[in-house]
């Protein structure tokens, strides 16, 4: 596995984190592809569909979420690529901030020079 594809995969945690910040859902959510699946955080609703990824996000950035990595696992697979970890969210709900310690899939499909996420799942840790 070469490092400095695994240093673009980590890196890809930081362009979705810094599209997090852009507060803009529509820069968030064109870092997904097409078909993509979100199961996301603080959500019971599957998002399938861009428009229903960006209808995610447009909520999710309102408690303007900032997220750090605690550890994660890159796997490298041909034209895939997995980052699964650990992750916390600094979020502001009701001008309180609050954290969430949550873990993390991201599943990326490269397209041509750029990755593309094609599954994410976010959920809170249960304990």
């Amino acid at each position: 596995m070469s490092f400095s594809k695994r240093d673009e995969i980590a890196n890809l945690f930081d362009d979705w984190n810094a599209a997090l910040q852009s507060r803009d859902p529509a820069t968030v959510a064109g870092l997904y592809a097409e078909d993509a699946v979100l199961l996301p955080t603080v959500s019971n609703e599957i998002r399938k569909t861009p428009a229903a990824i960006q209808d995610y996000f447009d909520r999710f950035l309102k408690k303007k979420p900032h997220g750090r990595i605690i550890q994660q696992n890159i796997r490298l697979l041909d034209t895939l690529a997995i980052n699964s970890g650990i992750y916390t969210f600094d979020l502001t709900v009701d001008a309180t901030p609050k954290q969430l310690l949550c873990r993390f899939t991201f599943v990326y499909r490269q397209d041509g020079e750029s990755w593309k996420i094609i599954e994410h799942h976010s959920s809170v840790m249960p304990e």
